[in-house]
């Protein structure tokens, strides 16, 4: 007795790439074409798939062992083109020749609704920049990444985010051995201030004016055509940083390497490498264990900012005016107007933040009085801020200090003017809930999950915490306190590291 054929497979259902490359048609030395190197056993750890679903992919054809040879680099997926990018940078402000030393650009994924995304493997293998490294990357500050990208992105800060993390099989060789890693991000585009450095570096006019085109026409397509381009490109730029500057100060964000690499053109925060999150309110925190002058630290980023977009305009000097002296005071004036910028984004959100109507001259003056209260205090920065929409919060220390309560009638004073809705105690706490967050990544719970990650392989409390980050507004009912509260009194400094 013959028997019976088996039924044929049903076909892989599609993955619903849809590749282009538009960075690739600029001048031949802003990239280089790049195969990633194949790795010994890819395994799919974290896999985003509403992120999936909002690029047009489809998370059932991903989420297999072929999406994690793709999301690894061992397969490359339908209309790939991979290549690396070229870029300089200012680091702790000193200029470096740099480029994709382990990362390489798959291609731009087209959105059902018209988007173009960046679609980039981080941790791929060594390339023509790697500068002696290996081009790998370590589980754990990958897994960093993953977190703290999409609780941003859950906080509605402008970021490139996180599609998948893929665990290598191999170790890479730091201080000592560790899992490997590669990461999938997504972002608006991988252009930033050092692009522009390196194309002036070359010292090649067509260079720099067809990276000016691009961006503008990537970024900012609805720039008016008789404006300069690069003036055009440098406001553009300089309203974007400054915006999302407001956004980190809101939460407590140290980036905590603001170099000029770092920087994006587009205006989303990029590189998670020695990130973290304010406690207890200290306007000189820095986290960063390389940053031992506290270059970068919380109050400073905004200078920083400027100091980068210094560096920018440095770039485009050719760009804006024929004549260097103008050009230069062509700069100058939209570098100093950058101080209005973040200014007022800064005062619009302490008026947010502290449910205040309207605007008046002293309301950013009230808001620094409750910060230096905080200072002085060491009261936590997250919980202080949501404890002002709640009546009963207000009742638990420290708020029993007659300071706080000196400032708090002042704070009602001006909040409670009578015609605006936000002089009626709940709305006010609503619309103040809606700009202080009662979630943040508190830095000792990513450690407690990247821990049990990298060292016990068990990836439950990421997900939990992820879960748990997804609605830092309005937190899911019944979560744990502890994700709600600061790290204990005694914990030790919290130090970060690049993990390069």
């Amino acid at each position: 007795m013959t028997a019976s054929p088996l039924p044929p497979s049903p076909p892989a259902p599609e993955a619903g790439w849809k590749l282009e490359h538009s960075y690739a048609s600029l001048p031949a030395p802003l990239h280089r074409p790049w195969e990633p190197t194949p790795v010994e056993a890819p395994s799919l750890l974290v896999f985003n798939r509403t992120l999936a679903c909002s690029l047009g992919l489809n998370p059932e054809a991903l989420d297999s062992p072929e999406g994690a040879a793709i999301f690894a680099g061992n397969l490359l997926p339908p209309g790939a083109s991979p290549l690396v990018q070229a870029y300089a940078g200012h680091q702790f402000g000193h200029l470096s020749i740099l480029g994709d030393g382990r990362a390489l650009l798959l291609g731009e994924q087209i959105t059902p609704g018209g988007t173009r995304f960046d679609i980039q493997l981080k941790g791929s293998g060594p390339t023509p920049f790697s500068r002696g490294g290996d081009g790998r990357a370590a589980l754990g500050p990958m897994l960093r990444e993953y977190l703290i990208s999409e609780a941003m992105h859950a906080l509605g800060i402008p970021t490139t985010r996180s599609l998948a993390v893929v665990a290598t099989g191999q170790p890479v060789f730091r201080n000592e051995p560790l899992a490997g890693a590669v990461l999938t991000r997504v972002a608006a585009s991988h252009l930033r201030i050092g692009t522009f450095e390196w194309a002036a570096a070359k010292g090649e006019r067509p260079l720099l004016e067809a990276l000016t085109t691009y961006a503008l026409q990537r970024h900012y397509p609805s720039v008016p055509p008789q404006e300069t381009p690069a003036l055009a490109l440098l406001r553009a730029v300089a309203e974007a940083q400054a915006s999302l500057l407001a956004r980190w100060m809101q939460v407590g964000f140290v980036h905590g390497v603001m170099n000029t690499d770092n920087a994006a053109i587009s205006g989303e925060t990029i590189d998670y490498g020695p990130c973290a999150f304010i406690d207890r309110y200290d306007p000189q925190a820095t986290f960063s264990s390389i940053d031992r002058s506290g270059r970068y630290a919380f109050a400073h980023q905004p200078f920083i900012a400027q100091w980068n977009l210094a560096r920018f305009a440095e770039a485009l000097l050719p760009l804006l005016h024929s004549e260097e002296k103008h050009a230069i005071e062509l700069a100058n004036a939209q570098l100093q107007h950058f101080h209005t910028q973040f200014d007022t984004h800064w005062a619009d959100t302490l008026r947010a933040k502290l449910g205040l109507p309207g605007a008046e001259p002293d309301d950013t003056a009230l808001a620094q009085e409750l910060l230096d209260w905080m200072a002085a205090t060491h009261a936590d920065y997250t919980r202080t801020f949501r404890a002002l929409s709640s009546e009963e919060a207000l009742l638990q220390p420290p708020f029993e200090d007659p300071a706080f309560h000196a400032w708090h009638a002042r704070w009602l004073s001006r909040r409670n003017r009578p015609g605006h809705p936000s002089h009626i105690p709940e709305i006010a706490a609503q619309q103040m809930r809606r700009h202080n967050p009662a979630l943040i990544p508190r830095n000792h719970l990513v450690e407690e999950a990247l821990t049990a990650a990298t060292e016990n392989d068990q990836l439950a409390p990421l997900h939990q915490l992820l879960e748990v980050l997804a609605s830092p507004w309005d937190p899911l009912p019944g979560i744990p306190p502890r994700y709600l509260e600061p790290a204990p009194a005694d914990a030790p400094p919290y130090r970060t590291f690049c993990g390069t």
